[in-house]
């Protein structure tokens, strides 16, 4: 497809940037652009490994300590996620649960997957996390232990998932993740930064993220065909 049909599609604003950044060189622009998408669905799977992960390791947990509907029973009337503090995040489970209630097919599995990543990560908000008893960092056993300096703590988790979290909207919003915050410049320093950190937080699970993830994804390759048009 040339240029011109390419850009009818996807629109001439849309591909501005892209151009922008291959110094108007068309055909480099199209080749960015495809391997901007290469690699959003690459770290889209990989981001979506890790919140199978997380929200597993999560339901664990809270299903050892507060049984089996413990997502249901947590927005119900005197549950731990009842209370102002909590408000919008028992919102958006209590919406969920309605909905499949009314269908006749709940379940726990059910209202686990209609869960979204921002769920899990406002789980280590403080307001959630003293909610359910601050019991949540169990599922980080190989995080380091907080100094003075430096705390390893339900905060550090929330912010280190909110990272992860953003790259998963600009993929969803089919923003461009091969160029910094607004700049026109090619670069895979936030692919890279996140993925690193995704590692970090599978290595703090106790997962071996390179055994988990093999076969899974082929983000180097994805990677090198962008840094080869830098």
């Amino acid at each position: 497809m040339n240029f011109t049909d390419f850009q009818n599609i996807v629109s001439s604003e849309r591909l501005q940037r892209y151009l922008d950044a291959c110094d108007g060189d068309q055909e480099k622009t199209l080749d960015l652009y495809r391997a901007n998408v290469r690699v959003s669905l690459e770290m889209f799977a990989i981001v979506g490994a890790f919140e199978i992960a997380l929200r597993n390791a999560i339901d664990k947990v809270m299903t050892s300590n507060y049984g089996v509907d413990w997502l249901r029973d947590a927005v119900q009337p005197g549950g731990f996620f009842d209370i102002p503090q909590c408000r919008d995040h028992a919102q958006i489970i209590r919406f969920a649960y309605n909905k499949l209630v009314n269908k006749h097919i709940y379940t726990h599995s059910h209202l686990l997957a209609k869960m979204e990543f921002g769920i899990w990560k406002y789980m280590f908000s403080s307001p959630q996390y003293r909610a359910s008893n601050r019991i949540l960092l169990r599922i980080f056993p190989n995080k380091p232990t907080s100094t003075r300096q430096i705390q390893y703590n339900n905060t550090t988790i929330f912010n280190e998932l909110d990272h992860v979290n953003s790259l998963r909207n600009r993929i969803a919003h089919h923003e461009p993740i091969c160029f910094p915050t607004g700049k026109s410049e090619i670069t895979t320093d936030y692919i890279q930064w996140i993925y690193a950190k995704i590692e970090m937080l599978f290595n703090w699970m106790g997962i071996d993220a390179a055994h988990y993830l093999t076969n899974l994804s082929q983000l180097t390759s994805s990677i090198d065909k962008i840094t080869k048009l830098q």
